[in-house]
Formats: structure tokens, sequence, C-alpha cells
């Protein structure tokens, strides 16, 4: 097998907590991953236990098929897991294992509404989505990033705003960086680089951060990322803004940030890592064929 995949880049300088640092007690959705996750190659079955789960083997080829698909920057369409046998579904998961990024989409209830898992091969997701009838959608979807999570953050953005408030006492700087913030996403438009707001670094007391909050809301996407340490993102009730916060091994808060963009760019497989999984699953459907 080859190297492993290097793990995604750090946007912005990493600094110790310290004043003027926070932790952020309203995102804790998911439980905190540990440790940095690399690519590990997938531990398969030996190719003549693989005999009567051709279903299984297809569904891979599609998804093989999706992948490269991306590396010509085409959109292909998600992988549908319906139909296939426990066993065919197990042997799946085995193949694809689990990747360094996973995330959540809540419904109103707080309970999760979709469910993604990055596997092993970088772009490659596991999403389930549970549909407005009831029944669940399985797939594999093949790209940067699924597009539920931008759908459901797109219509978060679009919330009816926070009731507009006068900064109560203890307030010093959130209106500063509100009023920057809110520039940001009038200029920012897609393609262009992120603009970050490095919160760690500046002064703020517990009532500017409980006003930012108030302000700008928590929306529904959760991410977690082991690419680089533990990092939360969440998107929020404003558009193209999210939470961006790093933990250090003891899950203390490093650095947390704010970003204008439409999604930031640690929740995403860039074009070489799609490539490189493309290859990758290629030379596993090649031990598989092996059977």
């Amino acid at each position: 097998m080859n190297a492993p995949i290097s793990p995604r880049p750090f946007p912005i300088p990493l600094v110790a907590a310290g004043p003027g640092s926070h932790e952020d007690d309203g995102l804790d959705y998911l439980e905190m991953p540990q440790g940095m996750a690399t690519y590990q190659a997938p531990r398969l079955p030996e190719p003549e236990q693989l005999g009567g789960h051709d279903a299984a083997v297809a569904v891979l080829r599609q998804a093989l098929a999706a992948v490269q698909a991306c590396t010509r920057g085409e959109t292909p369409a998600p992988v549908s897991l319906a139909g296939l046998s426990p066993d065919d579904l197990a042997l799946v998961h085995q193949v694809l294992g689990e990747g360094e990024v996973s995330a959540q989409v809540l419904g109103d209830d707080g309970r999760p509404q979709v469910q993604v898992q990055e596997s092993v091969f970088a772009g490659v997701w596991r999403v389930v989505e549970v549909l407005a009838d009831g029944q669940v959608a399985d797939t594999i979807e093949c790209g940067p990033v699924p597009a539920v999570l931008l759908r459901a953050a797109q219509e978060d953005g679009h919330s009816p705003a926070a009731e507009t408030m006068a900064p109560p006492p203890g307030v010093m700087n959130a209106p500063a960086i509100l009023t920057e913030l809110a520039e940001q996403r009038h200029q920012w438009r897609a393609g262009q680089p992120a603009h970050v707001v490095n919160l760690t670094l500046l002064p703020l007391s517990p009532e500017d951060i409980g006003f930012m909050d108030h302000q700008i809301g928590t929306g529904r996407v959760v991410v977690l990322s082991r690419g680089y340490g533990n990092c939360r993102i969440t998107d929020t009730r404003v558009p193209n803004t999210w939470r961006v916060v790093y933990y250090n091994s003891q899950d203390k808060v490093i650095l947390n940030s704010v970003e204008v963009c439409a999604i930031p760019e640690v929740v995403c497989a860039a074009p070489e890592d799609l490539a490189d999984s493309a290859e990758r699953l290629d030379e596993v459907l090649q031990w598989v064929a092996q059977g």
C-alpha cells in the first residue's frame, strides 16, 4: 500500500489557551474523538471468502466509478445500499472503514436526522438519512463533502434572525466582531477563501461570548474531524458562518474561531485526497477480484 494520507492542513496558527480564550459549552453534541487519524488499509477477508457477495462487490465498484468521476470534476449520484443483505452490508462497511471526519444533522427534536461517516478513503462518505416519510436512505456519496451538510447549513443560514438586542453589561468586543462578520458575509462569494476571525487571540468576556452566541445562533450541522488534533465544527443561524474549535488531548480549547465560508476547509476532501482514494480503492477491488 501507499504511504499514509497526510492530515488536513491546519487553517490558522495554533496557540495555547490563555487570556481571552474560552471553552464553548454549547457544542457538546458528539463525543470528541481521540488522537490523530491517518490512512490505514482496511482488513480484508481473503478473496476466496468473498464468494456469494457479488452485490457488495458491485456496490464497491460503483463507489470506485463515482470517486473516479470526482477526480474528473464531475458530481456523481450517490450509490444506494438499499437491498443489500446484512452480510453484504457488513462487508461494505468493513472495506470502507471509518476515516477522520464524522457529522450529524440534528432534527428539530435534537435527535440526529442525518449521520455521516467518512471512510478510510478520503472523500468517500457513508450517509444515512431519515427521510420525511420515515424511510431510511443509506448511501455512499463521493465528493469533497456530502451535499446534505451544505443543504442543511444553507437552510439554517436562512432561519429567522435572532431578535436585535442592545449589548448587556460586560459586553466589550462582541459588537465589533459581529459587525466584521456581517460585512464579510455581505462581501463573500463562492470560491473565495474563508475569512477567519480567531477568537482565541481576542480579549473576550463571558458576556461577549454569550452575546455573540445569541446573535449568530447554533445550527443543526455538527462535524468532528481528527485531521490535526480534535476539531468540532458547527454551523450557525446566519448565512455562510461556522464555528470552528480545536481541542488538545485533554479536550481543552486551544483555538476558537469563526469562519465565513460555504463550509470550513478542514471538513472537505481535497482534490489530491480524492485522486489518492480512487487509487487505493482500485487496489482493494483488484485484491477482491482475485477470488
